[in-house]
């Protein structure tokens, strides 16, 4: 199992959701069972680490992006992975664009696992720390409820 989290730069909201995500699969006991990465539908930040303001709110969490390195989508991403999970409906209208015809994977929000449909992960960008702080507490709900969800699939598979 293959899950990519999709934002604009990859700098702020992507990589946190790779971050906490892959803790939580950790604590789940299937950081083993599925791959995990993160990228930007731009290309400004390629190869750089994550915003200092995103790294310190994470770290405040005990979560560590700091090995984490931007990287821009790329159209072979559509069929390595099996979740295509955007920020926002921007890039999720990115993503639904580019999709290949014979792309199987699933394209959403990431917030739908959090119980919160058609929500977006507000961009903190150009705010103050509560929102990377903001951030994270819905980055936290959705990574929960995406754990469950591949739990269950997991167990399904024979």
């Amino acid at each position: 199992m293959r899950v990519l989290f999709v934002c604009l730069g990859n700098i702020c909201r992507s990589p946190t959701a790779e971050g906490v995500f892959r803790q939580r699969l950790g604590a789940a006991g299937l950081a083993e069972r599925v791959d995990v990465d993160s990228c930007g539908t731009a290309g400004w930040h390629i190869g750089k680490a994550p915003d200092p303001r995103t790294r310190a709110a994470a770290a405040t969490r005990g979560y560590d992006l700091a090995a984490l390195r931007a990287r821009q989508l790329h159209d072979d991403d559509f069929h390595a992975f099996d979740y295509l999970l955007a920020m926002d409906h921007a890039n999720l209208a990115e993503l639904e664009a580019r999709r290949p015809a014979d792309c199987r994977a699933h394209l959403g929000l990431f917030l739908d696992f959090a119980g919160s449909p058609g929500q977006a992960v507000p961009d903190p960008y150009y705010g103050g720390a509560e929102g990377f702080d903001r951030v994270l507490d819905l980055v936290e709900a959705a990574a929960d409820g995406l754990v469950a969800e591949l739990e269950r699939r997991l167990e399904a598979r024979p």
